[in-house]
């Protein structure tokens, strides 16, 4: 029979990586149902025992002050989980074991995964496992899910203890709050306020906590109780607020964190080192965080990156350049001259092959960005430029947010702009997910990696760490101009943990690696591939009359007459799309772009990606050699009106412009408001217009 287990414990506890260890391919993600946080869930084998393996959010508390809490403490209290597996990194007890308690005070069924033991020892830190087990009551297994040891004994305790419900913990609270807990648990037990979901002692702690989906729930359960309850908490909280100067909340926690200190102090921990000496991450981290030594390093770390990316995918992406221009050789052998094979050809193979071809180059990129998160020096890097983020009135947290959205590569706008619900500021989390979409996210990559193939092969990594620059500085000075002006408002304290260096496992940098590439190719094969075949039509619909039109005709139509001029683009620029080209070359124009690029750079508004499929599109419908199977690079590098100043004329205008679709519908759900979605679109938009005319105009007057 198969048992539901879920997966608990702080972020940087190595619970994702134990995920990966217990689940190894056998997993999914997709999302809660009626939010966006991300659900991973995967199945496992011990004997005769099989596990269904729930990675619930990371968090420090199982308050309602993040929806990640939330997610997790509905979970935990709907689906009744046979045991909560609770990562605890070993190295950091005191910190951790505060959420343990909580699930402790719910009555809900817990094992310790005592992580990060190697980590421990190296820190000095002797951990007496079997106290630790017999002061908590809980069953504790020692691990080190980096590597996989302990695995077999977690499981094995979990199908030993899942059958066992615990009474719900009680911690004393000061003869204050016991006593108003005591009143409160009473009246909760005999009205039957919530007690088919929840212990009565914890709901009446949430009163005293001010939860507010508990609150929110109470009263719609029971308004009378409720009322009750609420008043009770209120009389408490002035009363702790004129004798003691604190709240409820307040020393609920500092009694949890005493709870702690006392069990750890029985005997719990011993140390074989000397305190005082720095750990020996402590000592790399004077060096990388430092104030003029750290961007310095960080810079470095980035041209690598680059470095390895297209130093070791060169080779791999001509593989797939040559394959689809292979498959496009064989259609067109294969088929007969019409709609269905420029179809198959331009519409497909040129337009979703352009964006598979980036496959290993984005597998690659994916690959180094992994290795920087699961060792640890990502977390390092937002630690550093929060002391930049402040300057342009934005919190330390939003860093995440914008490596996340691809502040290296490879990232995506969508969460991104998820990852702002952990800013406390509404006016920091607003102009934070404003600014995101300026981050090179995969989706550019295909974009960027074209224009620096065909244009700048000799600085490749150099152009790449320019971009990223641009898209950083950019961003800040956008969010700088929004919080002086239109979200204007004070910042708040920043406060972060920097977890261990890692070395990173081979297992886990392949399956999270593999999770991003297949995110990417399932987008192209679904996706992008509806886009692609939509622009198709528009790009060959209406069909050219077969009538020569004439010079007169032709001048009106601002176009040549089809006797000069390949039928191809004739017919291309007579369509649905070519015209709006043609019309909005009226102000591209300045900025270098001709009629084909504006039909690429309309399909991007629904996905980056889908500009270079469209490219391969239009320039495929508009060759003069039906037969040629050069590359898209190769074509642009060659085709009238391209140069490396146009190239990068388009890449600033990529940088800069709207978000994708999905991401402006995220704006507006996080923000509350359509107006911001608007906003970011024409803000954005504007503002790439206006860069990539300035930036155009005078390299031209430069170069003249």
């Amino acid at each position: 029979m198969e048992m539901t287990i879920a997966l608990a414990g702080n972020p940087n506890s190595g619970k994702t990586t134990l995920f990966n260890a217990l689940t190894g391919a056998r997993q999914h993600v997709g999302n809660y149902p009626g939010v966006t946080v991300e659900k991973k869930e995967g199945r496992c084998v011990s004997g005769t025992d099989e596990f269904h393996v729930v990675d619930l959010p990371g968090t420090y508390s199982l308050s309602a002050y993040s929806l990640e809490e939330v997610v997790a403490r509905d979970f935990i209290v709907n689906e009744k989980p046979a045991m909560i597996v609770n990562i605890v990194d070993g190295s950091n007890l005191e910190r951790n074991l505060y959420l343990t308690l909580q699930f402790m005070e719910m009555g809900a069924r817990v094992c310790i995964a005592l992580n990060m033991m190697d980590v421990a020892q190296k820190r000095g830190m002797k951990i007496d496992v079997e106290k630790l087990s017999q002061r908590m009551g809980l069953p504790v297994v020692p691990m080190v899910a980096r590597t996989g040891k302990g695995r077999e004994q977690l499981l094995e305790t979990v199908a030993d203890h899942a059958g066992s419900r615990p009474a719900p913990l009680k911690i004393s609270y000061g003869r204050d709050i016991d006593d108003t807990l005591d009143e409160m648990e009473a009246r909760i037990r005999s009205d039957e306020f919530l007690t088919d979901r929840y212990p009565s002692r914890w709901v009446a702690l949430k009163y005293l906590e001010n939860d507010v989906q508990i609150l929110e729930a109470g009263k719609a359960h029971l308004s009378e109780t409720h009322d009750w309850l609420t008043t009770v908490a209120l009389t408490l909280s002035r009363h702790l607020e004129a004798t003691l100067d604190t709240h409820p909340e307040g020393m609920i926690a500092d009694q949890r964190y005493g709870f702690i200190s006392s069990i750890l102090k029985q005997g719990v921990i011993s140390h074989t080192l000397d305190q005082n000496r720095l750990a020996w991450s402590d000592k790399i981290d004077k060096i990388v965080t430092h104030r003029f030594l750290g961007p310095m390093i960080m810079i470095g770390v980035l041209m690598g990156l680059y470095q390895f990316t297209f130093t070791y995918s060169e080779v791999p992406v001509n593989w797939f350049e040559n394959f689809f221009g292979w498959l496009g050789d064989r259609v067109d052998t294969l088929f007969a001259d019409g709609l269905l094979k420029s179809l198959v050809i331009s519409g497909i193979i040129d337009g979703v092959g352009g964006v598979l071809g980036f496959v290993p180059l984005i597998l690659f990129m994916f690959l180094g960005i992994s290795f920087l998160e699961d060792s640890g020096y990502l977390a390092r890097m937002a630690f550093m430029l929060d002391r930049v983020f402040r300057m342009f009135g934005l919190h330390g947290a939003s860093v995440m947010a914008f490596i996340v959205s691809g502040g290296i590569a490879g990232g995506c706008a969508v969460p991104g702009v998820m990852a702002t619900r952990t800013l406390k500021s509404p006016r920091e989390r607003l102009a934070t997910l404003l600014t995101v979409p300026f981050m090179n996210c995969g989706a550019k990559l295909p974009v960027y990696a074209l224009l620096v193939a065909a244009f700048f092969t000799d600085h490749r990594a150099q152009v790449m760490l320019i971009i990223t620059l641009i898209s950083w500085v950019g961003a800040l000075l956008v969010a700088k101009l929004l919080r002086s002006t239109i979200i204007k408002g004070p910042a708040t304290p920043f406060v972060m943990e920097l977890p261990p260096y890692r070395l990173p496992t081979f297992k886990g940098l392949a399956i999270h690696t593999w999770e991003r590439t297949w995110q990417y190719i399932r987008k192209a094969g679904t996706v992008i591939l509806g886009i692609s075949i939509v622009l198709w039509a528009m790009m060959t619909f209406p069909q050219l009359d077969t009538q020569p039109v004439s010079n007169e005709n032709a001048a009106e139509m601002h176009t040549p007459a089809v006797e000069t001029m390949d039928p191809g683009a004739a017919a291309l620029r007579h369509s649905i799309a070519g015209r709006m080209g043609m019309a909005m070359e009226n102000v591209t124009r300045y900025a270098g772009f001709d009629w084909q690029t504006n039909i690429a750079l309309l399909g991007g508004f629904a996905a980056k990606e889908v500009v270079v499929s469209t490219l391969g599109t239009a320039y495929s419908l508009g060759e003069v050699d039906p037969e040629d199977s050069t590359s898209l690079a190769q074509r642009l590098k060659t085709a009238d009106g391209w140069g490396p100043i146009t190239a990068f004329s388009l890449i600033l205008f990529t940088i800069f412009y709207s978000p994708c679709f999905v991401a402006v519908v995220c704006i507006v759900k996080e923000s509350g408001s359509w107006k911001w979605g608007v906003f970011s679109m024409a803000f954005n938009t504007l503002l790439a217009v206006s860069l990539s005319i300035v930036f155009y105009q005078t390299a031209t007057w430069i170069m003249s």
